[in-house]
Formats: structure tokens, C-alpha cells, sequence
């Protein structure tokens, strides 16, 4: 017995020698250990980590969005970008953000490039409150800013831009009574740029018009009603105006799935309106509905009824206020 644990005992340091020989030579000769075959303990397995919140509180804090269905955006859980990149979004797509815990309207609205006007005019808040868990439409607004000088009148402004009184009054939450003071500035949505003499105070806005180049995706889209009448050419944002009878058949003008469906409100003038999601990029918006037939999330098929036309909102008659975003309009 004494012999045994001799030799045991002389045995093990040339055991443990033979190991640190064999770990040597796997060093030097580049052998790597499996992987798969390491199990996992304290000081191998991943730590979890919880989610942070943004910082809002800090000028140069910006929240990553992740894209849903290619246009509209939501928000992940996860902290400020420290990359010093601007990730403000610059897009005419009308895209939904879901307000999480912390989060203030003027941060938001600093996210996507917009007014905070913009996000309360579009989504009928009143008092400029939100609250966890609340969806809110961005919606790009195009238009005109102008810088009040001595003689100006809020009928005169809307003359001068082709823009609509009521509008006006309502994104500036002004009344027809309100006094303006030199220097107040304007915002005049879907405004038109006209010849302006030097000094006269007004300037095109930082929203995002419909300018520039967009690409024409003949035959992808039907018209959204049968028969009825163009009003309306390209107006807004790359909108036509197409009139009927009250309770007309409003129609997907291509397949998608809604993102926005509203079915009351002012909503930035477009009463009861509904937004589609396409495939290609590009988005369909149909204003002014009397009745909505689809929900969000909703898959729908080109030609298929998604609701009837009205006269809610921003319109003095019956007719469907049809946009495309993203891409020229065909009709």
C-alpha cells in the first residue's frame, strides 16, 4: 500500500508537467480549443444587461429607430448614439413613433427633423401632453415660414402663399382675432414659394416638400375611385384632389399594408384619413373620409375598399385628398 501512493504521488507532477508541455506545444504549433466543447461556467457565460433609457435631458442625445414594414418607425430599447453622427431622420415618409417613459414632444420632434407644432397639429393633442405608450403619427409637413413685418395680416399671409387660412390658424394655434407682433413668425403648411422682393421678411421652410427627382412606377397604382371628377391638380404634398358623391367607394390603389387609420379628428387637416404602406418604398394617403373600413396593421389588396369619401377635416366638399409619398403621382 505505501508503494502505491509512492508511485501515485510521483506520477502526478509528471502528469501535470505532460499538461503544461501539451498546452505549450498547442500554443506554438497555432491549435486552438473547440469551442463547442467548452461548457459554460462564471467566467465564460454572456452577462445580461438591461436596457437603457435615453438620455433626453442631453442637446446631442438621438434614439435609434428600427424601420417596420420599410416606412413606419419604432423604437427600440436602447441607449443615446455616441457616434457624434447625425441620425435626425430626413425623409417625406410619414412614419409612427411610440412614446416611451421620459420622452418630451420637443425631443421627439428634434428625432425626426420637425416642429413640435407639427407633431401636436397632427395629432390633436391638446394641451401638448403625451403619455407612455402613446402612438403618434410624424407626419413631414411642407410649407412656408414667414417673419411678420409692419402691415401684415394673417389673411394677407395665406393670400400671398396660396395657403389656407384655417390651416394656418390651426398649426399656429392662433385665432381669426389674434394680433401679430413684429417679428412673430408663421408657418404656412403647404405654402407655395413665389417671387418675393428683397426684405420682405419671408424665407421657404425647412420642411420636407415634395421636391426633387422622384422616381415614376407606371401602372403600379390605380385610382382610388371609380368615375368623379379631378378638382384638384398636384397640390400639397404631391396630392390631387378627386371629387364624387358623398359615401363614394375609396379604394387601395395598390397592395400594402395600413399604417395609419384615423377615423376622427382634425388630424393636421385630413380628418378621417387613412395611410398605406407599399412595397416599393413609397406610401399612399387618402384625406377627408366620411367612413374608415380598415385598422392598423391591416393587410390590404389593390382595389380593395379601405373606406368612403367624405368631407372631414380641412374640406369645403366631398372628395378624397389622395398623396403619394415617395414616388410621382400618375393621376
Amino acid at each position: 500500500m505505501p508503494v502505491f501512493i509512492l508511485f501515485v504521488s510521483l506520477l502526478t507532477p509528471l502528469r501535470a508537467e505532460a499538461s503544461i508541455f501539451s498546452s505549450i506545444i498547442d500554443f506554438i504549433s497555432g491549435n486552438k480549443a473547440d469551442a463547442s466543447e467548452e461548457l459554460p461556467n462564471s467566467q465564460n457565460m454572456a452577462l445580461l444587461q438591461a436596457a437603457i433609457s435615453p438620455d433626453l435631458g442631453a442637446s446631442t442625445t438621438k434614439n435609434d429607430l428600427s424601420i417596420v414594414g420599410g416606412t413606419s418607425i419604432l423604437p427600440e430599447a436602447q441607449g443615446p448614439f455616441t457616434d457624434g453622427q447625425d441620425h435626425t431622420s430626413q425623409s417625406d415618409q410619414i412614419s409612427l413613433y411610440v412614446v416611451r417613459k421620459g420622452d418630451t414632444l420637443p425631443a421627439i420632434a428634434k428625432m425626426f427633423g420637425v416642429t413640435t407644432n407639427t407633431i401636436v397639429w397632427a395629432n390633436d393633442l391638446s394641451g401638448k401632453t403625451i403619455k407612455e405608450g402613446q402612438t403618434l403619427v410624424i407626419m413631414p409637413i411642407s410649407g412656408i415660414t414667414h417673419t411678420v413685418v409692419k402691415g401684415d395680416t394673417l389673411q394677407g399671409i395665406a393670400n400671398k402663399y396660396r395657403g389656407d387660412l384655417n390651416e394656418i390658424l390651426q398649426y399656429n394655434n392662433l385665432t381669426k382675432n389674434s394680433k401679430l407682433a413684429l417679428g412673430d413668425t408663421i408657418f404656412i403648411p403647404d405654402g407655395e414659394v413665389t417671387p418675393i422682393s428683397p426684405g420682405s421678411g419671408s424665407k421657404p421652410s425647412g420642411g420636407s416638400g415634395s421636391t426633387g427627382s422622384v422616381p415614376s412606377y407606371s401602372g403600379y397604382y390605380l385610382r382610388p375611385i371609380v368615375g368623379g371628377i379631378k378638382t384638384q391638380g398636384i397640390h400639397g404634398h404631391n396630392a390631387v384632389d378627386l371629387a364624387s358623391a358623398y359615401g363614394t367607394n375609396i379604394m387601395a390603389a395598390a397592395d400594402g399594408t395600413v399604417i395609419v387609420a384615423k377615423s376622427s379628428g382634425w388630424n393636421g387637416g385630413y380628418g378621417e384619413y387613412v395611410v398605406i404602406s407599399h412595397a416599393n418604398g413609397t406610401q399612399t394617403v387618402y384625406g377627408h373620409m366620411s367612413q374608415v373600413n380598415v385598422s392598423v396593421g391591416d393587410s390590404v389588396s389593390q382595389g380593395q375598399s379601405i373606406g368612403r369619401m367624405g368631407s372631414t377635416g380641412n374640406s369645403t366638399g366631398n372628395h378624397v385628398h389622395f398623396e403619394v409619398r415617395g414616388a410621382k403621382n400618375p393621376f
